[in-house]
Formats: structure tokens, sequence, C-alpha cells
């Protein structure tokens, strides 16, 4: 056991880069996945829709910590080395894809039908009517829903030190396990992910009163 250190709050400083590049990764893999999703449930294809409308129910009614076990453990099955980060990244894409898709789902569908027939009434195809008509006017009211799930999965990167990546919370512990301070070391740990977050919320709600005229 030592004292609390200097270096130590450094470390924990330090730490957030790994946290924030998680973040990252998993708000632009789960993005492209969950847009996929989102096209896939407003599709006209009823075993697309079904198939989406699966993925969703599965990613969102099992927790992400089993599904960070699943990902580490099932790929190491299979023979493929897979370290923590990369791991992490997959697990945090496939959940967040499940709650973005949904998400943006519904803002597809909030477009009001009108705007779809009318794009059909210029003979655009389908793909255009998508592209050009809908998806511009979903963005909009996507936007302020999408930035607060980025705070909810800034807070999901946290569950990643279970299997071993050393982001902030594992940092947090690896201090705490030398200083034996639990209190003051994950205090500091909460304060840098309030740190983190709050502006983003804060940025949220500027953006729904913004959007809301």
């Amino acid at each position: 056991m030592r004292a609390f250190e200097w270096l130590d709050m450094a470390s924990l400083v330090l730490a957030l880069r790994w946290t924030v590049l998680l973040s990252v990764i998993g708000i632009l893999g789960g993005g492209t996945l969950g847009l996929i999703v989102a096209l896939g449930r407003t599709s006209s294809g009823r075993m697309l829709r079904i198939v989406c409308l699966l993925y969703i129910r599965i990613f969102q009614s099992t927790p992400l910590l089993m599904q960070l076990f699943l990902v580490y453990f099932g790929i190491s099955i299979l023979g493929v080395s897979v370290d923590p980060l990369t791991a992490a990244a997959l697990a945090l894409s496939l959940n967040a894809a499940a709650f973005l898709g949904e998400i943006w789902r519904g803002c597809i569908e909030s477009v009001p039908r009108g705007q779809d027939e009318a794009a059909q009434a210029l003979a655009l195809r389908s793909w255009q009517r998508v592209f050009l008509i809908v998806l511009p006017q979903a963005v909009r009211i996507a936007i302020p829903p999408t930035v607060v799930y980025l705070v909810q999965l800034i807070k999901n990167t946290s569950l990643a030190s279970i299997i071993g990546f050393v982001e902030l919370t594992r940092t947090g512990q690896i201090i705490n396990n030398a200083t034996f301070q639990p209190f003051l070391v994950f205090s500091l740990v909460a304060l840098l992910y309030f740190v983190l977050c709050w502006p983003i919320s804060r940025y949220s709600r500027k953006l729904e009163l913004r959007f809301a005229k």
C-alpha cells in the first residue's frame, strides 16, 4: 500500500484517451451498421425487416457485459487471437447499432409520408427518394437523440475493463489496488466521466431547443 500521488492523477487523465478512442470507434462502427439496420427496418422487404428487428431485439434484450464476454471469448474459441480493444470495439459497435438503428428508424418514419409520395410523383427511384428526400430530413430529427445516446455509449465503455482493456475505469481499479483509497480514486474517475459527458449533454439540450423551433 502506498499514498495516492500526482502521477496517479496523471495516469487517470491519460487513460481518458482510451475511453475517447473506444467511444469514437463505437459510434462510427455502430453508426454505420445502425444506418443499415434502420434502412432495413423501414424497407419494403418483409424478411429484411424481420431480420433487422430480430437483431435489435437480441442486442437490446441482453446485457452489454454478456455481449463483451461472448465476443471476447467467442472469437478466441474460433482460434483467432483478439486483443481487448478489438473485442470491446466490436461488441460496442454491435450493441450501438441496435440502439441507433431503432432511434434512426423512428426518425425516418417521422418524416411525413407525403414527402416520399411527392418524390414518387417526380419519378425518383427508390434509392433517390431515400438518400435525397427522406434521410436529409430525418438527420435533423435524429441529431439530438443520437448525441444523447453518445453520452450513454461513453459510460458503457467502462464495462470494457471486465475483459482487461485498460481505459479510465480499469486504470482506476489498478491505482486503487495499489493505494487502497477507493473513495478518492473512484471519485476522481467519476469526476473525469462527468467532465467528458456533461458538455455533450449540454450540447444535446441546445440542439433539442434549436430544432424544436
